[in-house]
């Protein structure tokens, strides 16, 4: 059997950030950024060496997940890229009501996870929280401080508003977050100091 350095092995240290709850997810610590005027471009636009006006944007993940599975599985070969920009939404991995639980869970640690390595090199980092039905609520949640500014995204929402509430109003609950940039137009209804980016122009890259 072919033998393996552990201290070696990038799976083995994917276990030194702290973790946190009931399920060890890795924790995304609370940041200070400057909310005003924030801009967000996303992943799928970002490119090695770009312009100074992109860098001055942060960075969003809410596209297709085969876009960015990579950052993940090598995260390393990614991180000058992503560096060179304000800052960065944790990845948007899919948290469908469809899947099996177990698949939600390894989505959201997968989330904080890069989260917590893109801090650990330095790195400005806002926490994208998601969710599916209420029982997604014991581990969605989770790695993220309390009062922290976190991310959502409305793409798909409005086809099941109620659920969708039930899971932000659960949010608010649980995390208390100090902003929330919403990626999408949100609802009236949602309480808390949101601020509301324009999904559209978020594609919409200086070339």
């Amino acid at each position: 059997m072919k033998s393996v350095n552990m201290r070696k092995d990038p799976l083995f240290m994917r276990n030194t950030f702290k973790s946190v709850g009931k399920w060890d997810i890795p924790l995304v610590r609370k940041q200070t950024i400057d909310l005003t005027n924030v801009k967000v471009i996303a992943c799928s636009d970002t490119k090695a060496n770009d312009n100074d006006i992109n860098k001055q944007n942060g960075v969003h993940f809410f596209v297709d997940d085969y876009r960015f599975s990579g950052i993940y599985n090598h995260p390393e070969k990614s991180l000058d890229k992503y560096a060179q920009y304000a800052f960065l939404l944790t990845p948007d991995f899919s948290t469908y009501a469809e899947m099996n639980l177990w698949r939600q869970i390894e989505s959201v640690a997968m989330n904080r996870w890069c989260g917590a390595f893109w801090q650990s090199k330095g790195l400005t980092v806002i926490p994208t929280v998601s969710w599916s039905t209420a029982r997604s609520y014991d581990f969605c949640f989770d790695g993220i401080e309390y009062g922290s500014v976190v991310a959502i995204g409305m793409i798909g929402c409005k086809r099941n508003r109620l659920g969708f509430m039930r899971g932000y109003t659960a949010m608010l609950e649980k995390i208390n977050p100090d902003s929330i940039l919403c990626l999408g137009t949100p609802f009236p209804e949602m309480e808390g100091n949101v601020i509301s980016i324009d999904y559209l122009n978020s594609r919409k890259v200086v070339r």
